[in-house]
């Protein structure tokens, strides 16, 4: 049976505070990770997971992914299992200091199975994904490739925070071979120099890739097609926790343009549907497409489109 959407990159555990709630312990998280939970919630059926996993956290993931339905490929021979401790403030600005950095992800973890599949999600958290493998897997498929690039642009300083870096020859190499390219606001940033998200959102584009989106938190999203801008809102909520928003993002855009092969509405889902999760800590985020859906045609009516010159 073909998957309906696999993500590539390494699950993490962490730990996580904000000015109004924390996390007990560690907990699931990472983009592949979170965004496969979304597309599952959201209606895909066959959703994998392909990553690197340390034995002091297998058990529990995959106990974790059986609970959630979600089919695991993974490398167990690393040392650690990936994680960060992620601070917030109450700007909602953040520090990720680094409790564990999981292997890189190799040919050998895609199975022909997995690479059965009508939708990649490539969320690296920590450079696990380089130019080969994702030459790999679009030499193996014809299937979309969703870039989630956030994983291939940081770098650990001696203190173990991460910070922003990025190798722009080798980033184009990539980007030349995914259909979807997602960056936040400060990633967009770092990949093009240009702190105007409307350059770099054209820079990103000029790239390669046919579809450029810049996420800019409760400012909502930039999508970039030919010529035409759109402005997509964000519904305006209260967020509890801010992590995972751009995955969820990632994934319920996925679901969406699968389903209906619509750019705009699955950007304008997309938005509801991180609304929903910045409500919410933890990978046991409630979510249903009947709430996601109604949230998309509150914002619906602030949706902007431009016709950008050439």
């Amino acid at each position: 049976m073909t998957f309906d959407l696999v993500g590539i990159g390494n699950p993490v555990y962490d730990v996580i505070i904000t000015p109004v709630a924390r996390t007990q312990g560690r907990v699931l998280s990472g983009c592949s990770t979170n965004g496969c939970l979304a597309a599952k919630r959201l209606g895909m059926k066959k959703v994998g997971l392909i990553g690197c996993i340390a034995q002091d956290f297998v058990d529990r993931f995959r106990k974790d992914m059986a609970r959630y339905g979600i089919a695991t490929n993974l490398d167990t021979t690393c040392k650690e299992t990936g994680g960060f401790r992620l601070v917030y403030d109450d700007k909602g600005e953040r520090t990720l200091d680094v409790l564990g950095v999981a292997g890189r992800i190799t040919s050998k973890a895609l199975p022909e199975e997995f690479l059965d599949s009508r939708f990649f999600l490539i969320g690296p958290i920590l450079g696990e994904v380089d130019l080969q493998l994702v030459k790999r897997i679009r030499s193996k498929t014809s299937a979309p490739l969703f870039l989630d690039p956030q994983g291939l642009v940081r770098v650990i300083s001696e203190d173990r925070r991460v910070g922003h870096r990025c190798d722009r020859e080798a980033f184009a190499e990539i980007a030349r071979l995914v259909d979807f390219i997602k960056p936040n606001e400060r990633e967009s940033e770092t990949i093009t120099g240009s702190r105007n998200p409307l350059v770099g959102l054209r820079q990103l584009h000029d790239l390669g890739s046919g579809i450029a989106i810049v996420t800019l938190a409760e400012r909502g999203s930039l999508l970039l097609n030919g010529d035409r801008l759109y402005r997509i809102p964000a519904f305006h909520t209260r967020a509890i926790d801010p992590t995972g928003a751009g995955d969820v993002y990632a994934g319920s855009f996925i679901t969406e343009y699968d389903r209906s092969a619509d750019l705009i509405e699955s950007a304008l889902f997309a938005s509801a549907a991180a609304s929903i999760m910045v409500e919410q800590m933890g990978p046991d985020f409630l979510m249903s497409r009947e709430a996601v859906e109604r949230r998309k045609e509150v914002i619906r009516a602030d949706l902007v489109m431009e016709t950008l010159a050439q």
